[in-house]
């Protein structure tokens, strides 16, 4: 399988992400590392194959994003790639803030001395 590329701009995010395996309802609890309006990437020891559909749920600041993925690519060291595939109007109210919020705090970030 072919990894997908990232269709939009990664910006550095960390946060709690639940993934739960579609096909055997394995939970596993990691962190992103990064997030865009389309994916995510996680820090995890145990990448899943890519091509697994995976339900998400990501905790940060006091709120909650829940989608359906697919995992893009796995197995470069610890990082695993994931791609939402499925987000309700609502869920994506709130990944449309998170992001917009990451874009403004990287567009106001202080120039180094």
């Amino acid at each position: 399988m072919q990894s997908e590329r990232p269709r939009a701009r990664r910006y550095p995010f960390v946060a709690t992400i639940e993934m739960t395996d579609v096909e055997s309802e394995t939970q596993v609890v990691e962190q992103t590392c990064d997030l865009s309006l389309f994916g995510c990437g996680v820090t995890t020891q145990k990448p899943l194959p890519a091509g697994r559909r995976i339900l998400i749920r990501i905790q940060h600041a006091s709120a909650n994003f829940a989608a359906m993925g697919k995992v893009a690519h796995a197995g470069h060291g610890t990082r695993m790639g994931v791609v939402f595939s499925k987000i309700e109007p609502n869920q994506q109210l709130v990944l449309e803030k998170w992001v917009a919020e990451l874009r403004e705090a990287r567009a106001v970030k202080p120039l180094k001395a």
